[in-house]
C-alpha cells in the first residue's frame, strides 16, 4: 500500500447509521459444506430481518464469483483471496450500519480467523451450518458431488479438499436434523440475546 494514502474520516458515523436503522450492525458469516443449506438459511434469515424493518444485505459466494471474484479459481491461494475480498466488502456494509449475511464454504479456519480479525469484538458472528457430508451429497443441489465422484472436479470441499469445522462458532445450526424455521429462530434469538436486535 502506498504511504501517500490517508484514511478519509466521514462526518456521518457508523453509530449515526445504526441509530437511524434501529439496530446494531454485524457480519453473520455462514460457513459449511456445499449443500448444507447456507444460502437457503441466509435467505430465510434475511427475510425475517427484513420483516422486522432491519437493514440487511446478503453476500452470496456464488454470486460474488460472477463479479468481484470472477478472476479467482478454487486453488488454496485464490480461496484465501476470495475470503479476504468478501471480508473487506462485508466490513464496509457493517460500517454502513447494515446486518450483512455472508454465505461462503470458507473451508479453512485461518481464513475465517483473518476475516474475524478485521472486525471488532462482537461484530463477526460465525455460524456453522452443520450437516453431514452424506446428507449434503444426497441433496447435491448443484450436482457438484456427482461431478467430484466422477473425477470431473478435483478440489471440491469435503471430497478432494478438506473442510475445517469451526472450533468456537457463535452459533451452530444443524440443518440435517432441524427444520429451516427452527434454524432461523435460533439465529434470530442469538441476535436478540446479544442486543444486536432490540
Amino acid at each position: 500500500m502506498s504511504s501517500n494514502i490517508v484514511w478519509q474520516q466521514h462526518r456521518v458515523t457508523r453509530k449515526d447509521r445504526e441509530s437511524l436503522n434501529g439496530h446494531k450492525a454485524c457480519i453473520l458469516w455462514l460457513t459449511g459444506l456445499s449443500g448444507s443449506g447456507k444460502s437457503t438459511l441466509a435467505n430465510a434469515v434475511e427475510k425475517k430481518l427484513h420483516e422486522r424493518r432491519c437493514h440487511t444485505y446478503l453476500l452470496d459466494g456464488d454470486n460474488l464469483r460472477h463479479g468481484l471474484c470472477a478472476d479467482l479459481d478454487f486453488s488454496e491461494a485464490d480461496r484465501t483471496e476470495n475470503i479476504r475480498r468478501v471480508a473487506e466488502v462485508a466490513k464496509l456494509f457493517v460500517d454502513a450500519g447494515t446486518l450483512v449475511l455472508v454465505t461462503l464454504i470458507s473451508p479453512f479456519r485461518a481464513d475465517r480467523d483473518q476475516a474475524r480479525q478485521r472486525m471488532a469484538a462482537g461484530e463477526f458472528v460465525e455460524i456453522f451450518v452443520k450437516c453431514p457430508l452424506a446428507v449434503c451429497e444426497e441433496r447435491d443441489v448443484k450436482g457438484l458431488y456427482k461431478k467430484a465422484r466422477a473425477g470431473e472436479i478435483q478440489d471440491l470441499t469435503g471430497i478432494g479438499s478438506p473442510y475445517e469445522e469451526p472450533l468456537k462458532p457463535e452459533v451452530v445450526v444443524e440443518t440435517g436434523e432441524n427444520s429451516l424455521g427452527d434454524c432461523v429462530d435460533q439465529i434470530i434469538q442469538y441476535l436478540e440475546k446479544q442486543n444486536i436486535l432490540t
